[in-house]
């Protein structure tokens, strides 16, 4: 087996694996019951979606894509502070009569 077939092979189980948790965590988004379960979930999305990118880095030898995943980090970073601090502030506009109500 030469290194090439070897990192094809690996490449390509990796992008399955990859797309199987993108549905996965696109599922968890839909169906979320709470809003901080769809954030986490949409967190997830963009480390899976940065392994994607990854793993084309690898198959396609363009390293170029790399930059690709570190602005998607970043911006997966910033969504998912923006998200926690609209949660945050959402939990502290509901007074406690809203609460007991849950």
């Amino acid at each position: 087996m030469t290194a090439t077939l070897f990192i094809e092979w690996t490449t390509l189980i990796s992008l399955v694996l990859l797309a199987v948790a993108l549905l996965v965590s696109l599922v968890r988004i839909v169906i979320g019951p709470s809003l901080s379960d769809r954030v986490l979930a949409l967190d997830l999305l963009a480390v899976v979606a940065m392994g994607f990118v990854g793993a084309i880095a690898v198959r396609t030898g363009l390293w170029l894509y790399l930059d690709i995943a570190i602005a998607l980090a970043l911006l997966g970073f910033l969504a998912t502070v923006a998200l926690a601090r609209y949660v945050l502030l959402r939990g502290a506009r509901q007074s406690p009569a809203q609460e007991e109500g849950r």
